[in-house]
């Protein structure tokens, strides 16, 4: 039989013509008709508001079908957010303060009119969204539409009212120190992706505290600023800026710790944690209790911040602002839960 090339031993078009054939392809320059961008929208329009039911997707839940609220009992004293599979969700020793802050994407600053209770008295929560194919069988949840089924069941049981408005908080600016980023292909594709860059190399197989690895290709400072909220969402609570005045596009990758996840190392070193698959952040972040976004220096554990890893990896800086943004204002919430 006849055995394949080994791997390696590929033989490009122009070789094998030349060697195989005794030919030559020259590139030279000929006219030909091309194709002139006159105008584009790096944006498409919004999608029909029915398309997943025209593409035969389910809906996302936007609620549970059933809840159980209950104050948690004083001896525990750990935190911790369950997805299980078939739309079951288990919350242990959660605020009503954090819940709020996660499920409307808000911080400390962002988060108006709380009272002081919000932030002491802790919940346990179990519950399961709808479902009619029978026991483990429901819908699969992701932590977004986790939070978004938490905003309902938190107006629903403890009655809260908010709205939002604009208000002066603290945001991020992105700002060159010494830059350590390397000149983009003009011609190459602007993407962002999850993983190692076209070097193949991947700092989480030394440190596995750096759950998050991004690469960016033919990026801006601009699109990279305008990124960042949705790459470290539970870092980055509103629009970054850039004011680098990096000019042209730029090949890097980015490795840092989820936030909180260096409290989750802390917790574990002390027997802590909550129940297994913890999540805490939006997005591409999954974490324990998430930060607040104050700039922290690395964790014994091997932790890095988002701060510090744009910082010391790629030679620029998030500082802290005052920009107006929107906040959330707690007009009325019920200190006790409607019962279950």
């Amino acid at each position: 039989p006849r055995v394949p090339p080994a791997m390696g031993a590929s033989i490009t078009l122009m070789d094998a013509i030349e060697k195989q054939l005794g030919l030559k392809l020259d590139p030279i320059k000929v006219p030909l008709p091309v194709i002139m961008v006159d105008a584009v929208n790096q944006k498409p329009t919004d999608n029909l508001a029915d398309i997943k039911k025209r593409l035969g997707e389910p809906e996302a839940p936007t609620e549970f079908e059933v809840a159980d609220v209950k104050p948690t009992n004083p001896d525990f004293k750990r935190m911790g957010i369950q997805i299980q599979p078939g739309g079951r969700v288990n919350i242990a020793g959660a605020t009503l303060k954090f819940l709020i802050e996660q499920a409307w994407n808000v911080t400390d600053e962002m988060l108006i009119g709380a009272p002081k209770w919000l932030e002491a008295d802790r919940f346990d929560i179990v519950a399961k969204v709808s479902t009619t194919a029978g026991p483990g069988a429901g819908p699969q949840i992701d932590i977004d539409t986790l939070w978004t089924m938490l905003q309902s069941l938190i107006k629903d049981r403890f009655k809260l009212a908010a709205h939002m408005e604009e208000r002066p908080v603290n945001a991020y600016t992105l700002v060159a120190v010494k830059p350590k980023l390397k000149k983009a292909d003009p011609t190459s594709r602007t993407r962002f992706t999850e993983g190692p860059g076209a070097d193949g190399k991947d700092p989480r197989e030394k440190n596995p505290m750096l759950s998050r690895l991004v690469t960016c290709q033919n990026m801006t400072m601009a699109q990279f600023a305008e990124k960042l909220q949705s790459i470290a969402p539970g870092y980055i609570h509103t629009p970054v800026l850039d004011s680098t005045g990096l000019e042209g596009s730029w090949d890097f990758t980015l490795s840092f710790s989820a936030a909180g996840l260096d409290r989750i190392a802390a917790n574990a070193g002390r027997g802590g944690g909550g129940p297994g698959n913890e999540g805490g952040g939006r997005g591409g972040e999954s974490a324990g209790q998430i930060s607040n976004n104050a700039p922290q220096a690395s964790d014994p554990s091997g932790s890095v911040s988002l701060f510090e890893a744009i910082e010391k990896q790629l030679g620029l800086k998030l500082e802290k602002q005052k920009r107006n943004a929107q906040v959330l204002v707690i007009d009325h919430i019920e200190q006790k839960p409607t019962d279950n």
